[in-house]
Parts: C-alpha cells; sequence; structure tokens
C-alpha cells in the first residue's frame, strides 16, 4: 500500500541540506557511470525548506529557526550550482528530459528564486525540447502571479499538496492552509497555462472519515486537474504525529479502514477518467509524471 514518505530512469539527485550549505573539497568524489547518448535523464533537486514542519515529517526539511542565523537559501543555492557543476563535469554532454523540483516547500522560496534553479540547470545541462519540469508548491505558499511567473519561466508542471479537504483532518496533519485555498490553488495554475496540475492527498489520518475522503477526491476532480496522488499516512518514528500516536492522543486507522479508503479512492478517480499507473499516482491519459515512470 502507498505511504506518504516517499518522487526509473538515470538521474543525479541535488539533495543540499543545511550541513552541505557551504562549498566542498570534492577531490575524492568517485566518477559518476557514463549516460549513453538517448537514455532518458532526470534531475530531482530538493529544497529542504518549510515554514514550519508538519507532525508526521520526517522528510530532510528545516525551519528558518532550525536553520539559525547566517544559514539559508542564498547559501543553499550557492551549493546547488556547486552540486550542478560537479554533476556536469562528471556526467559531460547529456540531455535532461525531466526536472523535478521538491521538498520541503519550493513554493517557499518564491518565483523569481524557482527561476533561478531552473535557469542554473539550463546553464549546465541541455534540456530536451520536451523536457518535463516540475515543481512542487504548498497552496499558502502560491499565488495567481506566482504561478504565472514560473510557466512562463519553463515550469510545464505543479504538484499541490492538498492532502484533504475536511478542517479536522488538515488540523491534525498540522498543514496551514485552508480547504478552499487548496482548491483556488489548482484553479489557479490552469490558468496560468499549467496543462499537467498534480495533488496531493493522504488518507488514514486519525480522524478522518470514509467521507471525509470522499469528499476530498470529489474536490480535486472538481478543479479540474489531470493526475491524482494518494499516500497512506505513516507515524515514522521520531515525528510529532508518532509522539501523540504514543501517548494515546489520536489513533490511527487500522489496515481495513486503509483497504477500504483506497479503494473508494481508485473507484472514483477510475470512473472519473484517472486511471491508476503506479503505486500511488493516477492520472488522465498523456498527464503520468515521466519523472517518476523513468
Amino acid at each position: 500500500m502507498p505511504t506518504a514518505t516517499g518522487p526509473h530512469r538515470p538521474r543525479f539527485g541535488l539533495t543540499v541540506s543545511r550541513r552541505c550549505c557551504t562549498l566542498w573539497d570534492t577531490s575524492g568524489v568517485r566518477a559518476l557511470p557514463p549516460v549513453n547518448p538517448g537514455t532518458p535523464f532526470g534531475i530531482y533537486i530538493h529544497v529542504p525548506f518549510c515554514a514550519a514542519r508538519c507532525g508526521y515529517c520526517d522528510f530532510n526539511t528545516y525551519t528558518a529557526k532550525e536553520l539559525g542565523v547566517g544559514t539559508g537559501t542564498a547559501a543553499w543555492q550557492e551549493a546547488l550550482c556547486a552540486e550542478l557543476d560537479l554533476a556536469a563535469g562528471m556526467l559531460g554532454t547529456v540531455t535532461v528530459d525531466t526536472v523535478f523540483v521538491g521538498g520541503g516547500t519550493p513554493s517557499l522560496l518564491g518565483a523569481e528564486q524557482l527561476v533561478a534553479i531552473l535557469d542554473a540547470v539550463r546553464a549546465r545541462f541541455e534540456l530536451a525540447g520536451d523536457a518535463e519540469v516540475t515543481s512542487e508548491a504548498n497552496p499558502e505558499s502560491t499565488s495567481a502571479d506566482f504561478f504565472a511567473a514560473i510557466r512562463a519561466a519553463g515550469y510545464t508542471r505543479v504538484s499541490l499538496g492538498m492532502q484533504s479537504i475536511a478542517p479536522h483532518v488538515l488540523a491534525v496533519l498540522d498543514r496551514a492552509h485552508t480547504p478552499g485555498r487548496a482548491v483556488a490553488a489548482a484553479g489557479e495554475a490552469l490558468a496560468a497555462g499549467f496543462e499537467h496540475v498534480n495533488v496531493d492527498l493522504m488518507y488514514g489520518v486519525p480522524g478522518e472519515t470514509d467521507r471525509d475522503v470522499l469528499d476530498s477526491v470529489a474536490a480535486v476532480l472538481a478543479a479540474g486537474v489531470d493526475h491524482v496522488s494518494a499516500y497512506a499516512l505513516v507515524a515514522e518514528e521520531g515525528t510529532a504525529l508518532a509522539r501523540r500516536v504514543r501517548r494515546k492522543e489520536v489513533e490511527m486507522p487500522g489496515d481495513d479502514a486503509l483497504a477500504r479508503r483506497y479503494r473508494l479512492i481508485d473507484e472514483s478517480l477510475s470512473a472519473a477518467g484517472l486511471q491508476w499507473y503506479e503505486v500511488s499516482n493516477w492520472s488522465r491519459p498523456g498527464g503520468q509524471c515521466r519523472h517518476n515512470l523513468g
């Protein structure tokens, strides 16, 4: 069953964290294996910044308070460019057909810095003419102007973290956006010219009902997006959610409820023309995420 702890083509992952926000000695780094001409190649860039830490999250992310003084997005971008230089030097001439900017919360950087990231990739690698370029985004850190700017710069796909349409479910997940803002963000992305818009949903959240799940799916379908990802929530060790479960403040749904809700999601999306194609992903024809499929 798909879980919320997880985007196969050859790809180079640039996962600069706060520990790597200074330039490093690369003399001992081994050369990467060559990429054969014509082989699909993707780059994943990890943006490790969040405005706040969601209670269920165990990803490599940092808030401004955790980073402290003197470590932030400017230092991270400098380190990112150094890694891109390193990768380009090792790989030689390759054509990149997918770029995925994930997080963390890439949209927290703002449109200008996301555009600069894509420009940095273009300066070092050739992008295929039909390259898929994705950025993850949280509804509360986006706007119509944000989507218009990154679309004009060459981003072709947006992945929005909606998670649920139910306010009490969003509260358990420590999500900052309102249900209405999540739906509006999807509409803004489509209006900006994004043909491919994904919405992330979560199920198996404490206090959630089958109706909550169905209502969330209905809201996504009404928004008109062409791709939906649905992940079963996991109370990962070391997270605030896991501590709440241990203290019996909240109770995770059992396996039967998870299986039932997964089936409800699949049936609802399939009936609306979104077909399952990869563990936790459904899309309309032509809307599959190429980066994930590689």
